[in-house]
C-alpha cells in the first residue's frame, strides 16, 4: 500500500470520535469483521489509527478505498462542510429520462477528465437516491490533492445538487459542467442560500418543510370583558395580551416545528426612486439596485425570535417570512420597493 494512501488513512480515522470508529469502519465495508474484532477501540486513537492502517496493508488498500472512508465520514458528518445549492435546467419540453448510475458515473468521469487529466472521482450512492461524488484535484503537473477536495451530492431523477467546494474554486467550472453532461441538463445555476446543514437545505428543496408562508392575517385583539380596577392592573393584561399575540402570530408564520438551518440568505432588490418633481434628481427613470446578504449561525430560528425579544414587530414583514419559500423558486428573493431618500418603505 502506498504511504500517501496509509497516511491519509491514518488522519481520516483521527477525525473520528473513538466511540464511532468502529461503527464508521463497518459503514466502510473495506476491512472484514475477523479484522475488525482484532483492533482494540480501548486504546488511544493514534493506536487505533495505525492499527487500521496495518489491516489496510493487509489488503492492499488503494486510493479508491480511501476515498470511499472519506466519503463515509462526510456523509456522517455532513455539517462539517459549507454547502451550496445548484438547479439544472433543459430547454424545451423536459422529459423525465430513465436514470442509470453506471452511465452517469461514465459521462461524469469522462467529462471531468477530458479537461483536467489528474484528477480522483469516487462515487458512493446512499438512500433517497442520493449519489455521493468526491472529487480530488490535481494539476497538468502535480497529482491530485487528497486533503483538497469537492462533494456533490446529487439527487437522481430531480434537477438539484449540492456542492461543497474546497479552497480551489477555479475549478468549479469544470465541476459544474461535468454534472450538466451526466445528468443530460442544458444549464445550471446558483441558488443563493448556503448552509452548514446539508439536511436542512435538502428539506426546503424537496418541500419537506412545512411552514405556513406568508398566509397570516391580522387580527384585531380581543377585548377584555373583564373591567381593572387600577391603571397597573390594565397594563399588565395589556403586557399579556400582547405576549399572546405574538406567541400566536410566530406560530401561524413560523410554524410549530423546528426550523431549517440556514446561515446566508442574499436578496437582490430593484428599487424605484420617488423624489419631489419639483427638485429634479433624476433625469432618467432607472432602478436602483442593491443587494443585502444575511448572515447567521441559524438565520430563520433568529428571525422568529426577533418579535418574542422585542426587537421587531409582529408579525414580520414577508419579505423576512418568505425566505424558505422563495428558496424553493430559484432561491432569488428579487421584491420592488418604493424608495424615499434615506430610508426603504415596507411593502
Amino acid at each position: 500500500m502506498d504511504e500517501t494512501v496509509a497516511e491519509y488513512i491514518r488522519r481520516t480515522v483521527l477525525k473520528i470520535p473513538r466511540d464511532e470508529i468502529k461503527t464508521m469502519l463497518q459503514k466502510w465495508g473495506f476491512l472484514s469483521e475477523t479484522q475488525l474484532q482484532s483492533i482494540n477501540f480501548h486504546q488511544t486513537k493514534d493506536n487505533i489509527s495505525q492499527d487500521v492502517v496495518q489491516c489496510c496493508e493487509e489488503n492492499s488498500a488503494s486510493i479508491k478505498q480511501a476515498a470511499l472512508l472519506d466519503i463515509t465520514y462526510n456523509h456522517s458528518y455532513p455539517n462539517k462542510r459549507m454547502w451550496s445549492v445548484y438547479q439544472m435546467n433543459k430547454t424545451g419540453k423536459e422529459e423525465i429520462d430513465f436514470f442509470d448510475l453506471t452511465d452517469f458515473r461514465k459521462k461524469f468521469k469522462r467529462q471531468l477528465r477530458s479537461a483536467l487529466k489528474n484528477v480522483t472521482i469516487s462515487f458512493r450512492e446512499y438512500e433517497n437516491n442520493a449519489i455521493w461524488i468526491r472529487i480530488a484535484w490535481g494539476t497538468p503537473y502535480t497529482k491530485p490533492n487528497q486533503y483538497k477536495t469537492s462533494y456533490v451530492v446529487y439527487h437522481s431523477q430531480t434537477p438539484y445538487a449540492f456542492i461543497s467546494l474546497s479552497v480551489l474554486k477555479s475549478n468549479l467550472p469544470l465541476l459544474r459542467q461535468a454534472l450538466v453532461v451526466a445528468s443530460n441538463y442544458q444549464d445550471i445555476h446558483e441558488m443563493e442560500l448556503r448552509s452548514h446543514s446539508l439536511n436542512s437545505l435538502e428539506d426546503m428543496v424537496f418541500k419537506r418543510y412545512s411552514q405556513n408562508f406568508e398566509t397570516y392575517c391580522p387580527r384585531p385583539l380581543q377585548e377584555s370583558t373583564v373591567a381593572p380596577e387600577s391603571a397597573g392592573l390594565r397594563i399588565v393584561q395589556e403586557n399579556k395580551n400582547e405576549k399572546e399575540r405574538i406567541r400566536r402570530v410566530n406560530r401561524e408564520v413560523f410554524g410549530d416545528g423546528p426550523q431549517p438551518k440556514l446561515e446566508f440568505a442574499e436578496y437582490k432588490l430593484e428599487t424605484m426612486f420617488m423624489s419631489d418633481p419639483k427638485l429634479e434628481v433624476l433625469d432618467k427613470k432607472e432602478p436602483f439596485r442593491c443587494m443585502v446578504k444575511f448572515h447567521s449561525p441559524h438565520l430563520l430560528e433568529s428571525l422568529k425570535s426577533l418579535a418574542p425579544a422585542g426587537m421587531a414587530d409582529a408579525p414580520l414583514s414577508p419579505l423576512l417570512t418568505c425566505i424558505p419559500h422563495k428558496a424553493r423558486n430559484y432561491f432569488k428573493i428579487r421584491e420592488k420597493k418604493a424608495f424615499v431618500p434615506g430610508s426603504f418603505v415596507s411593502p
